[in-house]
């Protein structure tokens, strides 16, 4: 994968390698800094069957911190914090290759370093019986369920770091 490059905020103090399921990593710039989820907007993505992002609505694109352009055609893990476990991934692939929907609390990486939580909807694009992509709906998440999730996905990361 090769991505487009950061650019981190002046807060972005830490330095982090971040490896993909398909292997490749790369260093991300990471700050502590949470940018709040909007009011009243949904994130609206599609990805072909390779999770790659084939269209991204204005919400996207501006809580990204991405232009439109550095996102269609770059894979959707662009987005994935470090701080998220392989594991909740895998339940979400797995998911929706049975042809079901899937939900799930999701932190996300900005470009800038820093991170924004949402509550995400994910199902697949069935036409003529033939999975053909993958639409994500993304909304305000619960901040009590954020607060339990961070918990559950830092062992979940230190599991995984063990193994």
């Amino acid at each position: 994968m090769a991505f487009p490059p950061m650019q981190p905020a002046a807060d972005a103090d830490q330095a982090r390698q971040h490896t993909y399921h398909d292997g490749t990593s790369r260093t991300v710039q990471v700050s502590e800094r949470e940018i709040p989820y909007p009011e009243g907007r949904l994130i609206i993505s599609r990805t072909d069957l390779n999770g790659v992002l084939t269209h991204a609505n204005d919400a996207f694109i501006e809580l990204s911190g991405y232009t439109r352009e550095e996102l269609i055609g770059q894979p959707h893990a662009i987005l994935r914090h470090p701080d998220m476990p392989r594991a909740a991934f895998k339940d979400l692939w797995d998911t929706m290759k049975a042809g079901k929907k899937w939900h799930g609390y999701v932190k996300n990486l900005r470009k800038d370093g820093s991170h924004y939580w949402v509550y995400a909807t994910a199902v697949p694009n069935i036409r003529n019986g033939q999975t053909v992509g993958y639409t994500s709906v993304r909304r305000k998440p619960s901040r009590k369920k954020i607060e339990e999730l961070s918990a559950v996905y830092k062992e979940w990361k230190a599991a995984e770091g063990s193994t």
